[in-house]
C-alpha cells in the first residue's frame, strides 16, 4: 500500500462577535458603531440590499478602513442599479484619490445604469469632473464609449479633458478614427503636448 499523504486542516477563521441583529437596520448600526472587521462584515452581509444602497455610499467618505471601503465599493457593484450610481456618482467630485479611483471601478461594472449619466457628466462645469468621467470611459464596456470619446475631440474646450480622451482612445479606437485624433491636434495649434499624444495614439492605432 503506498503512502497516503496526511490530511491538512486550514485554519479555523477568527470568530468575529456581532454586537447587533443581522437584519438590516443591525447590519447599518454595525456598519457604523463596530470595529474595522465588524463593518468590513455588515459592508458585506448588506450585499443586494437595495434599502441600503444610499447609506452605503454615504458611508464611503466617512470610512478610513480601505478594507472596509473597498467591502462597500464591492457590495456597491455588485448590488447595481440606479440607486448605486446614484450613491457612488458624487464621489467624482471627492478630493480624495482612492475614492475617485474605487467609484470609476464599481461604476464600470454597472455600463447600462452608468450610460444615461455620461452626457450630462461630459458637460459637468467642473474639468476634473469631466477628466474622471473621461477616466471612466476607458473602462466602461459599452457600445457608446467611442461615440462619447469622439464628442470630447470635437467640442471639449478644456486642453487636459481632450488630452484625456485621446489617451483612452488610443485604447480602444480604429484606424478610422486616426482622423478625428488629428484634427483635435489641429484645435490646439500652439499645444505641442497634444500634438505629441495625437500622434502616438494613432501610431499606437495603426500599429494594431
Amino acid at each position: 500500500m503506498g503512502l497516503r499523504k496526511p490530511a491538512t486542516r486550514e485554519p479555523l477563521r477568527e470568530v468575529v462577535e456581532r454586537e447587533h441583529p443581522r437584519d438590516v437596520e443591525g447590519l447599518l448600526l454595525q456598519l457604523s458603531a463596530g470595529d474595522a472587521e465588524q463593518r468590513r462584515w455588515a459592508a458585506r452581509d448588506l450585499a443586494g440590499v437595495r434599502e441600503a444602497v444610499a447609506l452605503l455610499g454615504a458611508r464611503l467618505p466617512a470610512e478610513p478602513d480601505p478594507r472596509v471601503r473597498e467591502a462597500l465599493f464591492t457590495t456597491l457593484a455588485g448590488t447595481g442599479g440606479t440607486a448605486a450610481v446614484d450613491a457612488l456618482m458624487p464621489l467624482l467630485r471627492s478630493e480624495d484619490a482612492q475614492l475617485r479611483n474605487g467609484a470609476i471601478e464599481a461604476l464600470a461594472g454597472m455600463p447600462m445604469a452608468v450610460a444615461p449619466r455620461i452626457a450630462a457628466l461630459l458637460r459637468d462645469a467642473d474639468a476634473d469632473v469631466r477628466i474622471f468621467t473621461v477616466n471612466l470611459l476607458g473602462e466602461l464596456r459599452h457600445e457608446q464609449v467611442v461615440p462619447w470619446l469622439l464628442q470630447v475631440l470635437r467640442g471639449e474646450r478644456e486642453v487636459n479633458v481632450v488630452a484625456a480622451a485621446i489617451e483612452v482612445l488610443a485604447e480602444v479606437g480604429s484606424p478610422e478614427h486616426v482622423a478625428p485624433l488629428r484634427e483635435a491636434a489641429q484645435r490646439y495649434p500652439d499645444d505641442p503636448f497634444i500634438a505629441f499624444a495625437a500622434d502616438t495614439a494613432a501610431a499606437r492605432i495603426e500599429a494594431t
